[in-house]
């Protein structure tokens, strides 16, 4: 069963009568609050980046109750621990649904998790915000993403390792999986269409954290680049740290790392590339507030906020828009709104209103021998694609 965090992060603030469709609730009704459930993996290879897509999804309902709420009520939150794995999902998305009768779902989650979980959230009719970068094409007509899909991060990366290394001869690997394998797809096609090809292709289980025998392959094939997709968080790790006690020195492009993760990597991630939707190092206002924010709220406790977790805030403030505009947190109400809110954060501004998806803001950045995520080159705004073209 999905593992409520004792701790919550439940704010008490309601102001006024409930507003519900047009028409005014008794008083006694106030109080009753909006329930948001932040489902993620606290547990299994998701466990690095989780807890801070649960500090992003706190200081968002924190801020909004601060400013009175949504149609007077407060928010709260129930997290839930997917176990980073379908099992795990569909025992969370249960009880947050049916036990815990949240109004949301707003979840970080691996593929594998999302596929087990969404079609609950579908069939019960429960608006469902995935705030996690994936291999695209995931439809519903409650599901929502705000993050990034292929087309978004697959042509900056291969496209500047090209550039930069003449790299034509390519070896791919990644988790075996439904993200892992979406990933390595997607940038084989962008590879083979651009003149390169792909040498060799290897998976490892989810649950495998030995990658010397696929090492051993890559090293036999010749490449000139390695591209990787790996579950987020520890097998980005694992993967570099034993690439790099292996002695390679191939340029290395990654559609899996994040900032948070590359900072846990430290040296063995030194030199990868990644494209990404956030960094904490972006200059607008709008991010030194929220990086501020976070830290007088977590402190010594924060976790580098990173394109796994930013957008977990995004996704709470884009549903609390989308309740104020239908007047109502009726799903229906709620899914008709919800394309049509753009909220201005840390990322830039984001709407959902590409078949579900979002045009995003792009970056591409190499990691640092300290670990930190240097940019080195900005895309402006990246359409998603032709993702979901049943959805209007």
């Amino acid at each position: 069963m999905g593992r409520t965090l004792a701790r919550g992060f439940n704010i008490v603030l309601a102001i006024g009568a409930l507003v519900a469709v047009g028409v005014g609730l008794p008083p006694a009704h106030a109080a009753r609050p909006i329930v948001i459930g932040v489902i993620a993996g606290l547990s299994g290879v998701n466990s690095v980046v989780a807890p801070a897509v649960v500090q992003s999804a706190a200081l968002a309902v924190d801020e909004i109750n601060a400013k009175g709420g949504v149609l007077g009520q407060k928010i709260e939150m129930a997290t839930f621990d997917d176990n980073s794995g379908p099992d795990g999902a569909v025992k969370a998305f249960n009880t947050a649904i049916y036990q815990r009768k949240v109004n949301v779902i707003i979840a970080m989650e691996t593929s594998a998790a999302r596929n087990a979980g969404a079609p609950i959230a579908e069939r019960a009719k429960v608006p469902f915000i995935y705030t996690s970068f994936y291999e695209g094409h995931a439809c519903g007509k409650y599901l929502f993403v705000n993050a990034w899909v292929p087309e978004q991060v697959v042509p900056p990366t291969i496209n500047y390792m090209d550039e930069r290394y003449k790299a034509k001869r390519w070896f791919a690997v990644g988790s075996d999986y439904a993200f892992g394998r979406g990933m390595i797809a997607a940038a084989e096609a962008f590879i083979k269409q651009h003149g390169g090809t792909v040498v060799g292709e290897e998976f490892n289980p989810l649950d495998q954290s030995d990658w010397t025998p696929i090492l051993s392959k890559v090293r036999g094939a010749h490449p000139d680049a390695i591209i990787y997709s790996t579950s987020g968080g520890a097998p980005n790790i694992d993967l570099m740290k034993q690439y790099r006690a292996a002695g390679f020195k191939l340029p290395v492009g990654s559609l899996s790392i994040d900032e948070l993760t590359a900072q846990k990597a430290g040296q063995a991630a030194q030199g990868v590339y990644y494209a990404a939707d956030y960094f904490t190092t972006l200059d607008n206002p709008e991010n030194k507030r929220f990086l501020a924010a976070m830290k007088r709220k977590f402190g010594e406790k924060l976790l580098t906020p990173n394109d796994l977790s930013e957008p977990e805030y995004d996704g709470v403030y884009a549903y609390a828009m989308a309740v104020q505009q239908a007047k109502s947190t009726a799903a229906e109400a709620v899914i008709q709104a919800l394309p049509k809110v753009a909220f201005k954060g840390p990322r830039g501004v984001v709407q959902m209103n590409k078949q579900h998806h979002a045009p995003l803001p792009m970056y591409l950045a190499q990691v640092q021998a300290d670990g930190s995520s240097k940019i080195i080159k900005s895309y402006g705004l990246v359409d998603p694609g032709n993702q979901c073209p049943t959805l209007k």
